[in-house]
């Protein structure tokens, strides 16, 4: 009975917390941390990155991936706007820099719109369109309010922990294999699969962005399909890989084009 009632507490606590809402996708997500505690936490840490850096002193690709970011957070504002959700984008500041590093193969942006490419990323790029392609990605998982709901999942997790640990003394061979299987193989696996249904969902959400930015939706797939080839096959499994497959991935990409060209304006 001790076990059903804090359990009980636990989910009304959570109940209580609230879902948010993903734009575009329409998704109910966990939310029990704001964007007003989260966004200075996250501004300190890009601080952080950019004071290290080196930036690049390249300046026409430095110039490019500022000129790309601000298409999309321009495109951005625009659907927040005209979905009624610009107050989502409270305390966001936006900023995109290039680090000068010549074996990362990576991009992100941080909530609150703070962005950083990394020079590898160059030979995949081609052109300015590749540039869009990861910078509208990357951007959406920022609109998407995904690290926030990592961080919910992960104290909604703990909470959970602590629920476990008052039914160890009544029934400690039980509750230790429901521990096990919480925060063992399954609940690894369960936290890749939904970070692979973040990184779709980011998918879709650039492919509206860079649209409405004036880059064409269907080189989105052309990019990815770069990807493949360059990763020369070695991709783990779908279901142990925190990305969808490059399969997955085109696939539904050329499935949501429809869609994108419906803000597409060259």
């Amino acid at each position: 009975m001790k076990i059903t009632r804090t359990t009980l507490f636990l989910a009304g606590l959570l109940l209580i917390a609230g879902c948010a809402t993903v734009a575009v996708t329409g998704r109910q997500q966990l939310n029990l941390i704001s964007n007003e505690e989260l966004i200075p936490m996250a501004a300190q840490q890009y601080s952080e990155v950019i004071a290290k850096g080196p930036l690049s002193k390249n300046a026409e690709q430095t110039a490019m991936i500022r000129r790309v970011g601000v298409s999309i957070q321009k495109a951005v504002e625009k659907y927040m706007a005209n979905a009624g959700k610009s107050s989502e984008l409270t305390g966001f500041s936006w900023e995109f820099n290039l680090i000068d590093d010549p074996k990362t193969v990576n991009a992100w942006c941080m909530p609150g719109g703070k962005v950083a490419f990394y020079t590898a990323i160059l030979p995949i790029w081609k052109d300015e369109t590749g540039v869009a392609i990861v910078m509208g990605h990357e951007v959406a998982h920022a609109i998407a309010n995904h690290g926030r709901e990592r961080m919910s999942q992960q104290m909604a997790a703990q909470m959970g922990i602590n629920v476990l640990s008052v039914a160890l003394g009544q029934n400690p061979t039980g509750s230790q294999q429901l521990l096990m299987q919480a925060v063992g193989a399954g609940t690894e696996i369960g936290m890749l699969k939904f970070s692979r249904a973040h990184e779709s969902e980011a998918d879709h959400m650039g492919l509206i962005f860079m649209s409405m930015a004036g880059y064409d939706p269907n080189q989105a797939p052309l990019f990815w399909e770069r990807m493949a080839t360059m990763s020369g096959g070695q991709q783990p499994p779908e279901f142990l890989s925190t990305h969808p497959s490059h399969e997955t991935r085109i696939a539904d990409l050329k499935g949501w084009i429809p869609e994108a060209m419906q803000y597409y304006k060259k």
